[in-house]
């Protein structure tokens, strides 16, 4: 699904800021990847499921999904453990999609994904809109989100896919991680080698194709208990280019010297 690069000189390097998150193809998108549930991401939903489970029901006060887009599943798994879940979301197109999810009835096919978390998480109430009743949407960016506000952050399919520049994928992990506080948590999901590729019939977006080592690279500068886990690439997917995924956890590097106890 890949073509040529849309906007900016030829062979130029397109950032973040050069896409037009606000009119990100919603419908498309979801029509694509996510009116049946696949296995790569029933492979993450049990991945995250497992993080999860580790933690006390209700022990973090305050989580972040870092450009969570119309992606409703990482929202799901975290509730058993999350009393609030921020989705932080730059495009317009995205928040509009998130907050309909969250104010009218939810579309019928994230059922599926939702009884799957459930079987892996019995903290997970018996409702999906229940499960949702802690999310809010936040309007803003890994860049501008302030530092150190949660307990524990998430982030699907994002860092890899806004931009072609290594600098950049980088920044962002490190942008990631900076939005927990000393000792917090992290657990993510990256395309695995995954081009520049096209939506529907739409423009081409940016991407950087990263692998386990790069993302251990971004990563490790950072964070302790760093564990990564591939997911190969499925068949059952629309071809992005891409070569299956890569699974993260890890937990924020504490900063030199004593530090402050506090909760989650």
């Amino acid at each position: 699904m890949t073509g040529p690069r849309a906007g900016g000189a030829p062979g130029a390097v397109r950032r973040n800021a050069d896409a037009d998150w606000d009119r990100w193809p919603v419908d498309d998108y979801l029509r694509e990847n996510y009116r049946d549930l696949h296995p790569c991401d029933a492979a993450v939903v049990r991945h995250h499921a497992a993080f999860y489970r580790t933690l006390p029901p209700g022990s973090v006060a305050a989580s972040v999904e870092c450009g969570a887009g119309p992606n409703l599943y990482p929202l799901m798994v975290a509730a058993g453990a999350c009393r609030r879940i921020d989705a932080l979301e730059p495009g317009a197109a995205g928040r509009a999609y998130l907050r309909s999810q969250l104010t009218g009835p939810v579309d019928p096919g994230w059922e599926a994904f939702y009884a799957l978390c459930r079987s892996l998480d019995p903290a997970l109430p018996p409702r999906l809109d229940a499960a949702l009743a802690g999310v809010r949407v936040v309007a803003g960016d890994l860049s501008t989100a302030p530092e150190g506000r949660y307990g524990l952050a998430s982030m699907t399919f994002v860092a890899e896919s806004v931009t072609e520049s290594a600098e950049e994928f980088a920044r962002l992990c490190r942008d990631f991680v900076h939005q927990v506080r000393p000792g917090g948590l992290l657990v993510a999901a990256f395309m695995a080698r995954m081009p520049s590729y096209r939506i529907g019939s739409g423009p081409v977006w940016p991407a950087f194709p990263v692998g386990t080592a790069e993302v251990r690279a971004a990563f490790a500068p950072h964070t302790g208990h760093l564990r990564l886990a591939r997911v190969p690439r499925d068949p059952t997917l629309p071809d992005y280019g891409d070569d299956g995924m890569v699974l993260l956890r890890a937990v924020r590097r504490p900063r030199p010297g004593p530090q402050p106890s506090s909760s989650r």
